[in-house]
């Protein structure tokens, strides 16, 4: 049973705020990630970054980001999805939505570190695994990369 959301990029800073919220829940509380580890630098006006919100209603439920990271390529960062969300779809939809995005930004190749529990969720959207696990604000992760050509 798929739920409907709204997912967008953010377009307000009511919408960033949402985002961020999201991302402080599931990351700051959830998995303890220390907040000048998670909001950072490409998180400031004008850096380059696209902010996707996630709403079911009013609420927000979900969040992620892309940036540019080198010529062609794009990296997905802080995806996140609400505990009450979880198993409906939303992560897949947000994923989506941002390759969809990626593509009309002209990016050839998307780049993301997944947490290694949520390798699976990523293999099964097209991304393979590069290199070894490494830690990462205490949680280890895996790099993979997928093609949009």
């Amino acid at each position: 049973m798929n739920k409907t959301y709204q997912i967008h990029p953010v377009q307000s800073e009511k919408e960033m705020a949402d985002a961020l919220s999201v991302r402080r829940l599931v990351f700051i509380e959830e998995q303890e990630v220390p907040e000048d580890l998670e909001i950072d630098e490409h998180d400031e006006a004008n850096s380059g970054t696209i902010h996707f919100v996630a709403y079911a209603g009013e609420t927000p439920v979900g969040a992620s980001r892309l940036r540019p990271y080198a010529p062609g390529v794009g990296k997905v960062e802080r995806v996140a999805v609400n505990k009450t969300e979880r198993g409906t779809g939303l992560g897949r939809q947000i994923m989506l939505e941002m390759e969809d995005v990626a593509r009309k930004q002209n990016f050839e190749t998307l780049k993301l570190n997944a947490q290694t529990h949520a390798r699976r969720f990523y293999e099964k959207l097209g991304y393979e695994p590069h290199g070894d696990v490494f830690d990462e604000a205490g949680i280890e992760h895996i790099a993979m990369v997928k093609s949009l050509r």
